[in-house]
């Protein structure tokens, strides 16, 4: 696709098309080959972003998703198609994961088996350096004595003996414990949150956004529509992937990725 007829740019006249005409030979790329299309000239490019529910994001999303994701309520504050590519590809990683947890056929569940004595974890296949992120955890299964949601580095370790709060246990990592509501980092907890009088516990399938601010440098968590304030300031300009631990046999955790935080 780089030269198009007689020698010239790909997004020269031979490659002008019709958009919908377009949208079909596009709907049947995938996801590496839509970006470098896009780059290409301003009609691919507006093809491409300017409905996020065309045929060629409705296509992706059938091939990569699985049919449970796409007929569920999993993603139902995802309400694009591109967002639901997207949210994908930043889902739970089957390759950076406990080896006693696995990620069920829906792509975004986390389940973590009947090991004794082991707290295990998972990471997103892709975490961020830049930018302002937002995405949804909750647990379909019992808390046990530790359920902790936050963010760690690349190092952090995501499976260790016992039964603690891995996420937080060491400096590569934060967490907030929904079980006593303490907030973790570095071995240490660094308070309760959210810091109100009598903070509701967290209550099984209820949905945690959380906010990863990495211009300010800010963790934060809402509760539905209700925020819940910064979490943690002062993270550190390094590469964070959203992240979970949790000790119970046979719970199971989803995260989705949201995109950009909605402000207001």
């Amino acid at each position: 696709m780089a030269a198009g007829p007689g020698g010239g740019a790909a997004g020269g006249a031979g490659w002008r098309l019709p958009g919908r005409v377009l949208e079909l030979v596009f709907s049947y790329l995938e996801l590496r080959e839509l970006r470098s299309c896009a780059l290409v000239c301003k009609l691919w490019h507006h093809v491409l972003h300017g409905d996020e529910n065309s045929e060629v994001w409705r296509s992706l999303a059938a091939r990569c998703l699985a049919e449970e994701a796409l007929r569920t309520d999993i993603l139902c504050n995802v309400p694009t198609y591109k967002g639901k590519v997207r949210a994908f590809h930043h889902a739970f990683s089957t390759n950076d994961c406990s080896r006693n947890v696995y990620i069920k056929k829906n792509g975004f569940t986390l389940h973590r088996n009947p090991i004794a004595q082991s707290t295990d974890g998972a990471r997103t296949k892709i975490g961020f350096s830049e930018g302002r992120h937002a995405w949804e955890v909750w647990w379909e299964g019992p808390l046990g004595t530790v359920a902790v949601i936050g963010i760690a580095t690349k190092r952090a370790a995501m499976q260790c003996q016992g039964y603690v709060a891995l996420l937080g246990s060491d400096d590569q990592s934060w967490g907030w414990n929904l079980v006593d509501n303490n907030l973790l980092h570095n071995g240490e907890v660094n308070g309760s949150f959210p810091q109100c009088n009598n903070a509701p516990k967290y209550q099984i399938g209820e949905r945690i956004r959380v906010i990863l601010d990495m211009e300010d440098k800010t963790l934060a968590f809402e509760r539905g529509y209700e925020f819940l304030g910064v979490a943690f300031r002062g993270l550190p300009k390094v590469c964070l992937y959203p992240a979970v631990s949790a000790v119970y046999g046979n719970t199971e955790v989803t995260l989705v990725y949201l995109g950009k935080p909605l402000d207001g």
